[in-house]
């Protein structure tokens, strides 16, 4: 006789599915300074992040296409949160996966990253706001040989302040 496997796609669960984030507007601006490293930490040195000239087709210097999804910092008055790591059942993630996003609840303790697909629309430009808009746009289930996996997709939408898209990421978790 098979083991009855748990449903934790419950109506809870499937009433967080296409919850929106409100607007996160990034901490500051996107600065010449933070193009700069992050264009060395990836080592692409392409002259259209630092040389005006060369940069004339894009209209100035521009940001690499991934910076968006890195511009999201702490602002100086939020709680670091590895505050947390002295409670014993912290284990460096909340269960909300995004600010702004209602806690997924399940009763799976472990998560990991299931992957990431990026779609690219243009390079951010300094003095640009990023504005950072989180949406469950999945969860589902499925048994493996272990026992159940549950699947929360992501997608995060980063934009300017005036709207224009910059990136779009959709990200697979899986807690297990």
């Amino acid at each position: 006789m098979s083991e009855m496997v748990p449903d934790y796609i419950t109506p809870a669960v499937r009433a967080v599915i296409g919850a929106v984030s409100p607007p996160q507007l990034a901490t500051h601006p996107v600065e010449p300074s933070e193009i700069r490293r992050f264009h060395q930490a990836v080592m692409d040195h392409a002259p259209r992040y630092w040389d005006e000239a060369a940069a004339a087709r894009y209209g100035g210097v521009v940001a690499p296409m991934g910076f968006p999804v890195h511009a999201h910092r702490r602002a100086e008055d939020q709680e670091d949160p590895l505050a947390a790591m002295d409670r014993p059942d912290f284990d460096g993630v909340d269960r909300a996966l995004r600010p702004g996003l209602p806690e997924v609840v399940v009763p799976l303790k472990r998560l990991m990253n299931g992957g990431y697909e990026y779609e690219l629309f243009r390079h951010a430009r300094p003095g640009e706001r990023i504005v950072l808009r989180s949406r469950y746009a999945d969860i589902y289930q499925r048994n493996g040989r272990t026992g159940p996996i549950v699947f929360v997709v992501i997608e995060d939408s980063y934009e300017t302040e005036t709207g224009e898209r910059l990136l779009l990421s959709v990200n697979t978790m899986i807690l297990r």
